[in-house]
């Protein structure tokens, strides 16, 4: 069998702001409660950046814990990816200050916006440079500071998001391209723009030269979600040739516990195979995907060898999901 070229998870890392803001917290600022908020979305708490915390800080101090797990140093990385929508400037891209950061004057870096779905998008562009043979490793990393965008003010969306990174190195490595070998094994990418209004920012700076702040239909993006995102995850099964059975772990976008179980139901995956982490994050946005791996590969969950699928759902509409054997 002629051995093909497949992105290999090396290594994970994660980054969370000092700040813990708790749901009784934010009952004190806006019309709301601990048990509202709990139980429409399963959140106990979020991560807020502070003063000197950005969102290149963040995705720094993930890709540096990353490196770290993987067992390299950072003149190992010819390309930097990073998905955020929540950028410290315009530009220069985010992933060219985390470039600078960690002393890499070589390869290539840069953001990529697909909002929630920011960073399964991020791992398929990767991998298909990875798999080209253009680059050998690449950090990929989802990083956001969504408490710049919110309107405090709104308890529909504020008890919703947190801020932080997380970072997986992917290397290219020679494979036999069977279903037990480890690697990027199937990804999905989906968009339809005519979704916009359901959520989005409104500000920018050609449309309002402002930031602007985040604008959500609720229960129109739920009513959408999980459909969306069972039809790429079964995309990715029926390319990968095997079934729901087949996945050890499920890590879907945190966006709202509710989605997250009716998508598990829905495809048949078993709860105890849902990795979970939006009681304590919140929705992060691009870095809910990355924070849920590292916290799953920190506490020994996900293991060498294990499948696990991962998806996300963002503004844009955009959806994506990706199967990777660790």
């Amino acid at each position: 069998m002629t051995p093909i070229l497949r992105s290999r998870v090396r290594g994970v890392g994660a980054a969370l702001p000092a700040r813990v803001v708790t749901n009784a917290e934010l009952a004190h600022r806006v019309d709301t409660s601990d048990a509202w908020i709990q139980q429409r979305t399963g959140i106990k708490q979020r991560y807020v950046a502070g003063d000197g915390e950005t969102t290149a800080s963040l995705a720094t101090k993930a890709a540096e814990a990353a490196l770290r797990h993987a067992g390299l140093e950072t003149s190992a990385i010819d390309l930097i990816v990073v998905a955020t929508s929540t950028p410290d400037y315009t530009f220069p891209a985010v992933a060219t200050q985390v470039q600078a950061s960690l002393g890499i004057v070589d390869g290539a870096a840069f953001d990529l916006q697909a909002v929630c779905t920011g960073f399964v998008y991020a791992v398929a562009t990767a991998d298909k440079f990875l798999r080209s043979g253009s680059n050998k490793r690449a950090l990929v990393i989802g990083a956001e500071t969504f408490s710049r965008i919110l309107d405090w003010s709104d308890r529909t969306t504020c008890v919703l998001f947190g801020d932080g990174a997380g970072a997986i190195v992917l290397e290219a490595c020679e494979s036999d391209g069977l279903i037990a070998s480890p690697g990027v094994i199937a990804s999905r990418l989906r968009a339809d723009g005519r979704h916009r209004a359901k959520l989005f920012v409104d500000g920018g700076p050609s449309a309002t030269m402002t930031v602007g702040h985040l604008r959500m239909e609720g229960k129109e993006v739920f009513r959408h979600a999980v459909g969306m995102v069972t039809d790429v995850i079964k995309g990715c099964f029926a390319d990968a040739g095997v079934t729901a059975d087949a996945i050890d772990w499920f890590v879907p976008h945190q966006a709202n516990r509710r989605i997250i179980d009716a998508s598990a139901d829905k495809l048949g995956i078993p709860h105890s195979k849902v990795v979970v982490t939006v009681d304590r994050h919140g929705n992060t946005s691009a870095a809910s995907v990355p924070l849920a791996l590292a916290v799953a590969v920190e506490d020994g969950r996900i293991k060498p060898g294990d499948l696990v699928m991962i998806e996300a759902m963002g503004g844009g509409f955009t959806w994506g999901a990706a199967l990777i054997r660790w």
